[in-house]
């Protein structure tokens, strides 16, 4: 009998599981329908062998020390500051927008003052800022709105600026000097030895067993367990009762190239041109030394693995009848991007998986403290097993009930 049995191996999953098994004592079974742990997070080396994101780039950046503070626990980090390039009028100029590319862009050679007035005399005021058009045209005007903004989120998110909510334009500041940093946050890192050995040190506790290429749903009745943890679609979870809630996915194409470097900056966006969004090189992130590169083309679309919430209000009052849904339902938990409909940064998703664990921790039975093996965050674990066919599974089934 498990105490916990968590869907999903991600940020939120895995945090969960942890924190269960490792604090409380409870013995944990997690599920994941793909053949890995480490959720969108999941990286590995490719056949060059170089050290590629799976599913995109993922750039840790916190304020919250407790959030960095527990992470460390898992992993030594190389320090990283994020940077981008975006390609306008056939020029690489920063975005965030900030003097430089001001300057870049016009010919000028504006201060950090008449960089202020500059954008104060192209700002067209609105009244109220209910949409992210309503943010970028407020802050710096028509043009630039067209010029960086109109084109990548239409791409992105397959709606117009002016039909999505003022919080996804929102995360994007403009500045009047010459920081290039994309975050600003007081913890910026990177997983010295990448996010799936981080993951792999998370989930290396012997209250904790893992079941991977394996939708829940298929075994669910079959392993016995006292409460649920889920962090898929909540939409998915209700079996879809008042409509599907919209998603955006990705599509990624990768290329390795006989070069050490391919792009002068980890990102370059592409706002006006062509169909993907951007390109990420992977050895700026990681850091590795490796003779070839690899990058990856994002191309954003509706079908596929659901990556973002679309931030609409109307998306917002059908997710309140899935949410009333949750919360009537007894021993089960949501939590992560997926389950709350909620366009949340990695930080954010450890963050509200720790406050429910603290929730949960004084709610439940007493909390056991368990002493904890010393993990290497050097040294990945052996695997619990990814699935495979259903006989395998069904033995792996039964050993994880034995055990």
């Amino acid at each position: 009998m498990f105490d916990y049995l968590v869907v999903g191996a991600g940020f939120a999953g895995s945090t969960l599981a942890e924190r269960l098994a490792s604090q409380a004592g409870k013995k944990v079974l997690i599920i994941d329908k793909r053949p890995h742990i480490a959720g969108n997070a999941y990286d590995r080396h490719d056949d060059a062998g170089i050290m590629i994101h799976q599913y995109g780039p993922h750039i840790f950046h916190t304020n919250s020390r407790q959030v960095f503070d527990y992470l460390s626990k898992f992993t030594k980090w190389r320090q990283y500051q994020h940077w981008v390039k975006a390609c306008v009028d056939g020029q690489l100029v920063p975005i965030p927008i900030n003097l430089d590319t001001i300057n870049t862009l016009y010919g000028l050679n504006l201060t950090s003052m008449e960089v202020e007035k500059f954008f104060a005399s192209v700002a067209e005021p609105r009244e109220q800022i209910l949409t992210s058009e309503d943010v970028v045209v407020s802050r710096v005007g028509r043009e630039l709105y067209e010029k960086f903004f109109r084109g990548y989120t239409n791409k992105q998110w397959g709606l117009d600026p002016s039909q999505l909510d003022a919080a996804v334009t929102a995360r994007v500041p403009t500045r009047t000097n010459r920081d290039q940093r994309y975050f600003t946050d007081a913890y910026q890192a990177m997983p010295a030895h990448g996010y799936t050995r981080m993951f792999e040190n998370m989930l290396n506790h012997p209250n904790i067993k893992i079941l991977l290429n394996c939708d829940y749903r298929e075994v669910v009745k079959h392993i016995p367990f006292k409460k649920m943890i889920y962090t898929g679609p909540v939409d998915e979870f209700f079996d879809y009762r008042y409509g599907k809630l919209p998603y955006r996915s990705l599509r990624f194409e990768f290329e390795t190239h006989h070069t050490k470097v391919y792009q002068p900056a980890p990102v370059i966006n592409y706002p006006n041109d062509y169909a993907y969004t951007r390109v990420t090189e992977f050895k700026y992130l990681t850091g590795q030394e490796h003779s070839s590169t690899s990058i990856v083309y994002e191309f954003p679309q509706d079908e596929g693995d659901p990556y973002y919430p679309v931030p609409r209000s109307e998306n917002a009052e059908l997710y309140k009848k899935y949410q009333a849904l949750a919360e009537a339902t007894p021993n089960v938990f949501f939590a992560g991007r997926l389950a709350t409909y909620k366009y949340y940064n990695m930080d954010q998703v450890i963050a509200q998986a720790l406050a429910l664990f603290n929730k949960i921790s004084t709610s439940d039975d007493p909390i056991i403290q368990t002493p904890t093996a010393t993990r290497s965050t050097e040294t990945a674990p052996r695997s619990n097993g990814n699935g495979g066919s259903p006989r395998s599974r069904r033995r792996q089934m039964e050993e994880i009930i034995k055990s």
